[in-house]
């Protein structure tokens, strides 16, 4: 049925309505509200759903089928997922929709799967990604662009973006045969603004290509401002809510701005985000189990966020705070979800699958195991470059600027990770004299050369003396740790501001941007001589080597008593490591990032290299070590 399915997908012309034609009979694929019975029409029967998040992007493309294939055994009919926009459009004359980018593929496996689909295109989806997957280069465009709003600067970029998408996911619409039943409008817009111009005109460039095709839907906080801000005529109003809350209550709120059709959930939480120096955040199974059972039970619909959360690989987690807080976030999303980081089922798992058998039936599946895990001991790593000196600036340098004013990373067209602002010291009498600036997100501070301390956005830390009085050059390393994807803090610049000695400004910067994308052109370089411990003369990258006999497997590199900085596994970025301050310790590698025979791993340390300059390989996490 499905292969039919998907044959006649590609040929019918678009209607508003498909119709196939079963056993003789016409049966009209779509998916719409009774409201006069409070449910979902599937194909013109009642139905309700249980979902579960799964986002693409988080995960390696060869393991979408068997991440489906596990949520489908515990009993959920639906996947829901978000369309990253800065994934997709890096940069503005640039798409990518290849790859783990390869949306269109994660749809036909979905629907192989016998899975439906809850599309979240955004255009902002918060996710806990970096400038919650808006792409950086919008920040560039207009200075005072107004995000999320209908500012018209801002929303010709959106339309242009929802074309592309909407071009890509249409034939999978559920009104021509695909698997997409429902298409959110923005994302939880209740919590940032309150601008229905700029939630209307969303939902007419979303209907213009979707028609009655599959359900525009909103979802909000279960708080009654955030339900008013994000509800918008014409689009379904859903509701958030996590465990322990009282969820009649809960849905009553949700009533207020849909008096009638089907309850729903759209983001339960089986577990929660985690920031850097935090406890790894948990959520109880009796708990969680609990508050679905309620939900159940009323005949709601209901999606698990997350139900597999996955990596943050590369410099794509993002940040919360505001104006002054900042917290981000760390590189594993593992979530504590019912599938772990490495898509291995937990008892929650379990525990949430005896729930739903007791409301739909369960597909006829084996249930999944825990994969075995690579043990590949330790490596030894060997220094191979200075980003300060001259090769290293040579070799990784995307751009080189100079200006009285020291400029932003978006200005410099340099969606992350690091930026060397230098700069003359001006006389002084005092002694020590005091440096301060203003960094985001956190900033190495070298005079003459030479490391003398940090300052942090974290911690509101602007300040820190110099008491070398005959001191006359000025390094910043300043690292973009992940913009805010949350809150008022959305227009996140990053770089350094507010550079003054004794309240004297410095001025005339030299500005060295590091995209650190790409690793491989250290393969042919020497090694060079490194004193271990405190790297005071500046970032090091470091390479070494590890045979793999036999089908790689999943493994854990363990970042244990290094300082701070991102690790590469044959050319695949694993994200960012901080095990100073924890609570990750490990970086999940997966193993369509590994090859029988020689592999490679490769470091850009930032702060601390330890005496034995080796990590190892094992085969169990570390996401909740406790300082």
């Amino acid at each position: 049925m499905l292969s039919f399915l998907l044959a006649l997908m590609l040929t019918c012309a678009y209607g508003e309505v498909l119709d196939v034609a079963v056993n003789n009979e016409t049966q009209k694929l779509g998916f719409e509200v009774d409201y006069q019975n409070n449910q979902f029409l599937l194909d013109g029967k009642p139905f309700r759903y249980v979902s579960g998040s799964f986002h693409y992007f988080r995960s390696p493309k060869q393991y979408w089928r068997n991440n489906l294939r596990k949520m489908r055994a515990a009993g959920l009919n639906a996947v829901s997922t978000y369309v990253e926009w800065s994934l997709h459009q890096p940069e503005e004359n640039q798409w990518d929709w290849s790859g783990d980018a390869d949306l269109v593929e994660f749809l036909n496996i979905a629907q192989e799967e016998d899975m439906l689909v809850l599309l979240r295109p955004g255009p902002y989806i918060c996710a806990e990604r970096d400038f919650g997957g808006l792409p950086y280069w919008l920040l560039t465009r207009v200075p005072d662009i107004r995000l999320r709003t209908h500012d018209p600067r801002y929303m010709k970029y959106v339309e242009v973006y929802l074309k592309e998408v909407f071009d890509r996911v249409e034939p999978f619409l559920r009104g021509n045969g695909g698997p997409i039943i429902m298409v959110q409008v923005e994302n939880e817009y209740g919590s940032y603004g309150c601008d229905h111009d700029y939630l209307n005109q969303l939902r007419d460039l979303m209907r213009a290509r979707i028609g009655s095709k599959a359900l525009l839907y909103s979802t909000d906080g279960n708080d009654v401002n955030m339900l008013r801000c994000g509800h918008t005529q014409g689009v379904y109003t859903t509701v958030d809510f996590g465990s322990g809350v009282n969820v009649t209550e809960s849905f009553q709120r949700m009533r207020r701005y849909q008096p009638q059709g089907p309850l729903v959930n759209s983001e339960f939480y089986p577990g929660w985000m985690t920031h850097w120096q935090e406890q790894f955040s948990r959520v109880k199974t009796s708990a969680v189990v609990k508050t679905l059972d309620e939900i159940l039970a009323k005949g709601a619909s209901v999606n698990m966020y997350m139900f597999y959360g996955g990596t943050n690989f590369g410099y794509t987690a993002g940040a919360n705070g505001g104006e002054i807080t900042y917290t981000p976030q760390i590189t594993s999303y593992d979530y504590d979800a019912p599938l772990t980081e490495a898509g291995d089922p937990t008892s929650k798992y379990f525990e949430i699958r005896n729930v739903i058998s007791k409301y739909l039936p369960m597909p006829n599946m084996s249930l999944p195991n825990v994969s075995a895990k690579g043990d590949y001991g330790s490596i030894l790593l060997s220094p191979i470059v200075n980003l300060f000196e001259p090769l290293g600036r040579q070799l990784f340098a995307t751009v080189v600027v100079e200006n009285p004013e020291p400029l932003t990373f978006e200005a410099l067209g340099l969606s992350h990770w690091l930026v060397l602002y230098e700069a003359d010291l001006i006389n002084s009498t005092f002694d020590p004299s005091v440096l301060h600036a203003t960094v985001r997100d956190r900033g190495l501070v070298y005079v003459d050369d030479y490391l003398i301390g940090s300052l942090t956005r974290s911690a509101n830390l602007y300040n820190i003396p110099i008491e070398n009085p005959y001191a006359q050059k000025l390094k910043l390393l300043i690292e973009n740790q992940g913009r805010q994807n949350y809150g008022k803090g959305l227009r996140d610049f990053k770089g350094v501001s507010e550079v003054t000695l004794n309240n004297v400004p410095l001025t005339n910067w030299k500005m060295t941007g590091y995209r650190l994308d790409d690793v491989s052109v250290i393969k042919s370089q020497p090694t060079i001589t490194l004193e271990n411990g405190s790297l005071r003369k500046g970032p090091v990258i470091l390479r070494g080597t590890f045979t793999i006999t036999g089908e790689p497997l999943d493994t854990y590199l363990n970042t244990n008593d290094w300082g701070k900085g991102v690790a590469f596994v044959n050319g695949r970025n694993l994200g960012r490591y901080w095990p100073r301050v924890g609570p990750q310790i490990t970086l999940y590698v997966p193993a369509p990032f590994l090859r029988t025979g020689e592999n490679e791993l490769v470091l850009v340390e930032l702060e601390y290299v330890p005496n034995n300059r080796k990590m190892k390989l094992q085969p169990t996490p570390i996401l909740d070590y406790k300082l």
